[in-house]
Protein backbone atom coordinates (compact mmCIF):
# COMPACT_ATOMS: atom_id res chain seq x y z
CA UNK A 1 0.00 0.00 0.00
CA UNK A 2 1.40 3.18 -1.08
CA UNK A 3 -0.73 5.95 0.79
CA UNK A 4 -0.87 9.57 0.69
CA UNK A 5 -2.22 11.49 4.13
CA UNK A 6 -2.86 15.76 3.53
CA UNK A 7 -4.18 18.05 5.74
CA UNK A 8 -5.37 21.30 3.68
CA UNK A 9 -3.95 24.02 5.92
CA UNK A 10 -0.48 22.58 6.26
CA UNK A 11 -0.10 21.43 2.59
CA UNK A 12 -1.52 25.09 1.39
CA UNK A 13 1.16 26.74 3.98
CA UNK A 14 -1.59 28.22 5.81
CA UNK A 15 -0.34 30.15 9.35
CA UNK A 16 -3.28 30.89 10.67
CA UNK A 17 -3.56 29.64 14.71
CA UNK A 18 -7.36 30.16 14.44
CA UNK A 19 -7.17 27.15 11.42
CA UNK A 20 -4.56 25.60 11.85
CA UNK A 21 -4.02 23.92 15.65
CA UNK A 22 -6.64 21.62 15.51
CA UNK A 23 -4.83 20.27 11.51
CA UNK A 24 -1.76 19.91 12.38
CA UNK A 25 -2.81 18.12 15.63
CA UNK A 26 -4.44 15.47 13.00
CA UNK A 27 -1.95 15.30 10.70
CA UNK A 28 0.90 14.20 13.39
CA UNK A 29 -1.50 11.86 14.74
CA UNK A 30 -1.84 10.05 11.57
CA UNK A 31 1.49 10.82 10.64
CA UNK A 32 2.47 8.82 13.85
CA UNK A 33 -0.34 5.99 13.43
CA UNK A 34 0.23 5.06 9.92
CA UNK A 35 4.04 5.42 9.67
CA UNK A 36 4.53 1.23 9.98
CA UNK A 37 2.62 2.03 6.18
CA UNK A 38 5.07 3.08 3.06
CA UNK A 39 3.27 6.45 3.68
CA UNK A 40 3.81 10.30 2.97
CA UNK A 41 2.32 13.32 3.91
CA UNK A 42 1.99 16.68 2.14
CA UNK A 43 3.62 19.56 3.29
CA UNK A 44 3.94 23.06 2.16
CA UNK A 45 7.47 24.65 2.02
CA UNK A 46 6.18 27.34 4.69
CA UNK A 47 5.99 24.85 6.86
CA UNK A 48 8.39 22.68 9.18
CA UNK A 49 7.82 19.05 8.85
CA UNK A 50 6.45 16.77 11.09
CA UNK A 51 9.14 16.18 13.93
CA UNK A 52 9.56 12.30 14.96
CA UNK A 53 7.42 11.13 11.99
CA UNK A 54 8.74 8.16 9.68
CA UNK A 55 6.36 9.19 6.99
CA UNK A 56 8.08 10.39 4.03
CA UNK A 57 7.47 14.46 3.69
CA UNK A 58 6.32 15.68 0.46
CA UNK A 59 7.19 19.49 0.05
CA UNK A 60 4.80 21.36 -2.13
CA UNK A 61 4.19 24.69 -3.03
CA UNK A 62 1.63 26.58 -4.53
CA UNK A 63 -2.28 24.94 -5.68
CA UNK A 64 -3.15 21.34 -4.01
CA UNK A 65 -5.82 21.05 -6.57
CA UNK A 66 -3.03 21.50 -9.17
CA UNK A 67 0.06 18.89 -7.16
CA UNK A 68 -2.88 16.28 -7.03
CA UNK A 69 -3.54 17.00 -10.77
CA UNK A 70 -0.17 15.99 -11.72
CA UNK A 71 0.88 13.64 -9.15
CA UNK A 72 -1.79 11.77 -7.32
CA UNK A 73 -1.29 8.93 -9.70
CA UNK A 74 1.85 7.76 -7.97
CA UNK A 75 -0.24 6.44 -4.96
CA UNK A 76 -2.67 3.47 -4.33
CA UNK A 77 -4.27 5.44 -1.79
CA UNK A 78 -5.16 8.89 -0.32
CA UNK A 79 -6.62 10.44 3.28
CA UNK A 80 -7.61 13.55 2.84
CA UNK A 81 -8.62 15.59 5.54
CA UNK A 82 -9.91 19.41 4.25
CA UNK A 83 -12.78 22.05 5.18
CA UNK A 84 -16.55 21.09 3.92
CA UNK A 85 -16.62 25.42 3.44
CA UNK A 86 -17.38 26.47 0.18
CA UNK A 87 -16.70 22.74 -0.84
CA UNK A 88 -13.00 22.15 -0.85
CA UNK A 89 -13.29 18.67 0.39
CA UNK A 90 -15.79 17.09 -1.83
CA UNK A 91 -13.56 18.71 -4.53
CA UNK A 92 -10.54 17.08 -3.98
CA UNK A 93 -12.41 14.01 -2.74
CA UNK A 94 -13.96 14.30 -6.75
CA UNK A 95 -10.45 14.62 -8.44
CA UNK A 96 -8.64 11.75 -6.30
CA UNK A 97 -11.29 9.68 -7.08
CA UNK A 98 -11.26 10.50 -11.02
CA UNK A 99 -7.54 9.35 -11.10
CA UNK A 100 -8.17 5.92 -10.10
CA UNK A 101 -6.92 6.23 -6.67
CA UNK A 102 -8.78 5.07 -3.56
CA UNK A 103 -9.71 7.64 -0.95
CA UNK A 104 -9.19 6.73 2.80
CA UNK A 105 -12.73 8.26 3.60
CA UNK A 106 -16.14 8.90 2.33
CA UNK A 107 -16.72 8.93 -1.34
CA UNK A 108 -17.30 12.54 -2.73
CA UNK A 109 -20.90 12.30 -3.44
CA UNK A 110 -21.59 11.90 0.32
CA UNK A 111 -19.43 14.33 1.18
CA UNK A 112 -21.24 16.77 -1.26
CA UNK A 113 -24.34 16.07 0.90
CA UNK A 114 -22.64 16.30 4.59
CA UNK A 115 -20.93 19.55 3.06
CA UNK A 116 -24.79 21.28 2.47
CA UNK A 117 -26.04 21.31 5.72
CA UNK A 118 -29.49 21.59 4.35
CA UNK A 119 -29.07 18.75 2.17
CA UNK A 120 -28.03 16.19 5.17
CA UNK A 121 -31.14 17.94 7.03
CA UNK A 122 -33.44 16.81 4.28
CA UNK A 123 -31.87 13.78 3.77
CA UNK A 124 -32.47 12.63 7.73
CA UNK A 125 -35.30 14.77 9.73
CA UNK A 126 -37.73 11.69 8.75
CA UNK A 127 -34.84 9.04 10.29
CA UNK A 128 -33.55 10.83 13.23
CA UNK A 129 -33.88 13.97 15.57
CA UNK A 130 -32.27 17.26 13.94
CA UNK A 131 -33.22 20.05 14.49
CA UNK A 132 -35.94 22.36 12.77
CA UNK A 133 -34.11 24.19 10.19
CA UNK A 134 -35.37 26.76 8.03
CA UNK A 135 -33.39 27.65 4.49
CA UNK A 136 -33.28 31.05 3.12
CA UNK A 137 -32.81 32.96 0.22
CA UNK A 138 -30.38 35.75 0.22
CA UNK A 139 -33.27 38.00 -1.90
CA UNK A 140 -35.37 36.94 0.88
CA UNK A 141 -33.80 38.30 4.22
CA UNK A 142 -36.22 41.60 4.34
CA UNK A 143 -39.09 39.40 4.45
CA UNK A 144 -37.94 37.12 6.89
CA UNK A 145 -36.19 38.88 9.01
CA UNK A 146 -39.45 41.04 10.58
CA UNK A 147 -40.55 37.73 11.80
CA UNK A 148 -37.42 36.72 14.17
CA UNK A 149 -38.80 36.13 17.72
CA UNK A 150 -37.39 34.47 20.45
CA UNK A 151 -33.64 33.21 19.92
CA UNK A 152 -32.65 31.54 16.58
CA UNK A 153 -29.08 30.35 15.22
CA UNK A 154 -28.28 31.34 12.04
CA UNK A 155 -25.29 29.64 10.08
CA UNK A 156 -23.97 28.88 6.39
CA UNK A 157 -25.38 25.51 5.27
CA UNK A 158 -21.67 24.96 3.68
CA UNK A 159 -19.84 26.39 6.86
CA UNK A 160 -17.09 24.61 8.80
CA UNK A 161 -16.51 24.34 12.74
CA UNK A 162 -18.33 27.69 14.04
CA UNK A 163 -17.05 29.38 11.53
CA UNK A 164 -20.34 32.55 11.14
CA UNK A 165 -22.90 30.88 13.25
CA UNK A 166 -24.38 33.22 15.45
CA UNK A 167 -27.43 33.51 17.81
CA UNK A 168 -29.57 35.73 17.10
CA UNK A 169 -32.98 37.49 18.78
CA UNK A 170 -33.99 40.39 17.15
CA UNK A 171 -34.45 42.06 13.28
CA UNK A 172 -31.38 43.76 14.09
CA UNK A 173 -28.98 41.16 14.91
CA UNK A 174 -30.61 38.97 12.14
CA UNK A 175 -29.65 40.93 9.35
CA UNK A 176 -26.14 41.56 10.86
CA UNK A 177 -25.43 37.98 11.32
CA UNK A 178 -26.54 37.30 7.52
CA UNK A 179 -24.07 39.70 6.25
CA UNK A 180 -21.36 37.70 7.82
CA UNK A 181 -22.59 34.48 6.84
CA UNK A 182 -22.54 35.82 3.36
CA UNK A 183 -19.06 36.98 3.19
CA UNK A 184 -18.09 33.46 3.21
CA UNK A 185 -20.66 30.96 1.81
CA UNK A 186 -20.80 30.13 -1.77
CA UNK A 187 -24.24 28.81 -1.61
CA UNK A 188 -27.22 31.36 -2.94
CA UNK A 189 -28.79 30.40 0.77
CA UNK A 190 -28.35 29.59 4.79
CA UNK A 191 -29.83 28.42 7.58
CA UNK A 192 -32.25 29.48 10.11
CA UNK A 193 -32.29 27.15 13.31
CA UNK A 194 -34.56 26.60 16.10
CA UNK A 195 -32.07 27.55 19.21
CA UNK A 196 -32.01 24.42 21.38
CA UNK A 197 -30.84 24.65 25.12
CA UNK A 198 -28.40 21.85 25.60
CA UNK A 199 -24.95 20.10 25.78
CA UNK A 200 -22.52 20.16 22.78
CA UNK A 201 -21.59 16.95 22.05
CA UNK A 202 -20.23 15.11 18.97
CA UNK A 203 -20.10 11.13 18.50
CA UNK A 204 -16.82 9.46 16.86
CA UNK A 205 -17.60 6.67 14.63
CA UNK A 206 -16.05 4.35 12.30
CA UNK A 207 -18.08 3.07 9.17
CA UNK A 208 -17.20 0.67 6.36
CA UNK A 209 -20.00 2.47 3.73
CA UNK A 210 -23.16 -0.03 4.79
CA UNK A 211 -22.56 -0.45 8.76
CA UNK A 212 -21.01 2.22 11.43
CA UNK A 213 -19.74 1.51 15.00
CA UNK A 214 -19.51 4.68 17.34
CA UNK A 215 -16.18 5.21 19.26
CA UNK A 216 -17.31 7.59 21.99
CA UNK A 217 -19.39 10.50 22.83
CA UNK A 218 -16.93 13.72 23.15
CA UNK A 219 -18.04 16.36 25.07
CA UNK A 220 -17.45 20.17 22.73
CA UNK A 221 -16.31 23.61 24.77
CA UNK A 222 -18.41 25.61 23.53
CA UNK A 223 -19.02 28.96 24.72
CA UNK A 224 -20.63 32.44 22.97
CA UNK A 225 -19.30 35.95 23.06
CA UNK A 226 -21.96 38.61 21.66
CA UNK A 227 -24.19 36.02 19.64
CA UNK A 228 -20.80 34.35 18.28
CA UNK A 229 -20.43 30.50 18.89
CA UNK A 230 -16.98 29.66 19.20
CA UNK A 231 -15.10 25.61 19.63
CA UNK A 232 -12.72 25.46 22.02
CA UNK A 233 -11.87 21.90 22.48
CA UNK A 234 -14.02 19.21 25.11
CA UNK A 235 -12.94 16.26 26.66
CA UNK A 236 -13.06 12.47 25.28
CA UNK A 237 -14.98 10.31 26.56
CA UNK A 238 -18.48 12.86 27.72
CA UNK A 239 -20.54 10.88 30.28
CA UNK A 240 -24.23 12.34 29.81
CA UNK A 241 -27.75 10.33 30.57
CA UNK A 242 -28.32 10.30 26.99
CA UNK A 243 -25.04 9.00 25.90
CA UNK A 244 -26.81 5.62 24.57
CA UNK A 245 -29.48 7.36 22.78
CA UNK A 246 -26.88 9.67 21.46
CA UNK A 247 -24.38 7.07 19.81
CA UNK A 248 -27.69 5.19 18.17
CA UNK A 249 -28.80 8.29 16.65
CA UNK A 250 -25.61 8.82 15.30
CA UNK A 251 -25.12 5.10 13.72
CA UNK A 252 -28.34 5.86 12.20
CA UNK A 253 -28.03 9.02 10.30
CA UNK A 254 -24.43 7.94 9.22
CA UNK A 255 -25.78 4.55 8.05
CA UNK A 256 -28.53 6.33 6.09
CA UNK A 257 -26.09 8.13 3.74
CA UNK A 258 -24.16 6.00 1.24
CA UNK A 259 -20.88 6.63 1.07
CA UNK A 260 -19.83 7.72 4.48
CA UNK A 261 -17.17 5.63 5.29
CA UNK A 262 -13.95 5.64 7.40
CA UNK A 263 -13.97 8.33 10.27
CA UNK A 264 -17.14 10.17 10.89
CA UNK A 265 -17.76 12.77 13.10
CA UNK A 266 -21.46 13.54 14.28
CA UNK A 267 -22.51 17.07 16.06
CA UNK A 268 -25.31 17.41 18.58
CA UNK A 269 -27.25 18.74 21.01
CA UNK A 270 -28.41 16.80 24.30
CA UNK A 271 -30.79 18.50 26.16
CA UNK A 272 -32.43 17.25 29.84
CA UNK A 273 -33.99 14.41 27.46
CA UNK A 274 -33.90 14.66 24.28
CA UNK A 275 -30.52 14.04 21.14
CA UNK A 276 -31.05 16.54 18.26
CA UNK A 277 -28.38 16.11 15.50
CA UNK A 278 -26.44 19.43 14.44
CA UNK A 279 -24.64 18.07 11.47
CA UNK A 280 -22.69 14.88 9.86
CA UNK A 281 -18.26 15.83 9.24
CA UNK A 282 -17.43 13.38 6.33
CA UNK A 283 -13.51 13.53 7.72
CA UNK A 284 -11.66 13.40 10.55
CA UNK A 285 -12.20 15.60 13.07
CA UNK A 286 -10.51 17.02 16.02
CA UNK A 287 -10.80 14.00 18.85
CA UNK A 288 -9.46 12.16 16.94
CA UNK A 289 -6.11 13.48 18.31
CA UNK A 290 -7.34 12.24 21.98
CA UNK A 291 -8.76 9.02 20.88
CA UNK A 292 -5.84 7.82 19.30
CA UNK A 293 -4.25 7.73 22.06
CA UNK A 294 -6.91 6.09 24.15
CA UNK A 295 -8.43 3.12 22.06
CA UNK A 296 -6.91 -0.50 22.37
CA UNK A 297 -5.81 -0.47 18.89
CA UNK A 298 -4.38 2.01 16.46
CA UNK A 299 -6.99 3.96 14.89
CA UNK A 300 -4.73 5.92 11.98
CA UNK A 301 -4.73 1.95 10.96
CA UNK A 302 -8.93 1.15 11.42
CA UNK A 303 -9.32 4.18 9.11
CA UNK A 304 -7.69 2.77 6.29
CA UNK A 305 -8.87 -0.95 7.31
CA UNK A 306 -12.49 0.35 7.34
CA UNK A 307 -12.60 1.61 3.98
CA UNK A 308 -11.77 -1.76 2.50
CA UNK A 309 -14.80 -3.45 4.86
CA UNK A 310 -13.20 -3.95 8.21
CA UNK A 311 -14.52 -2.85 11.16
CA UNK A 312 -13.10 -3.35 14.70
CA UNK A 313 -14.66 -5.63 17.00
CA UNK A 314 -14.65 -5.44 20.98
CA UNK A 315 -12.59 -2.41 22.35
CA UNK A 316 -12.00 -0.34 25.17
CA UNK A 317 -11.46 3.29 25.72
CA UNK A 318 -8.71 3.60 28.60
CA UNK A 319 -8.06 7.05 30.10
CA UNK A 320 -9.94 10.82 30.27
CA UNK A 321 -8.68 13.47 28.28
CA UNK A 322 -9.39 17.29 27.70
CA UNK A 323 -8.54 18.72 24.49
CA UNK A 324 -7.85 22.62 24.98
CA UNK A 325 -7.26 24.84 21.78
CA UNK A 326 -5.31 27.77 22.94
CA UNK A 327 -3.87 29.93 20.20
CA UNK A 328 -1.37 28.02 17.31
CA UNK A 329 -1.44 24.67 19.78
CA UNK A 330 -4.09 21.71 20.54
CA UNK A 331 -2.89 20.77 23.63
CA UNK A 332 -4.01 17.35 25.82
CA UNK A 333 -4.76 16.74 29.54
CA UNK A 334 -4.96 13.51 30.82
CA UNK A 335 -7.81 13.53 33.59
CA UNK A 336 -7.53 9.69 34.28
Amino acid sequence: MNLLIFEYASALGIKDPALTAEGKAMLRGLTCDLECLPASYLISKNIDSIEGSQCKPVVIEGSIDDWILDNISQYDYCLPIAPEEDFILCGLTRAIEKSGVQVVGSDSDAVRICSDKYLTYRILKDKVPVIPTHRVAWEDIGLYAPGISGEKVVKPSDGVSCSAVQIVDSEESFKSATRKVRAISSLPYFLVQDYIEGDSASVSLLSNGKRAIPLSLNQQNISTENGTINYNGGKVPMTHPLEKEAKKVAKKAVESISGLKGYVGVDMILDDDEVYLVEINSRITTPYVALRNMLNFNLGEAIVQSTQGKLPGEFTLEREIEIQKKGNRLNLNVIS
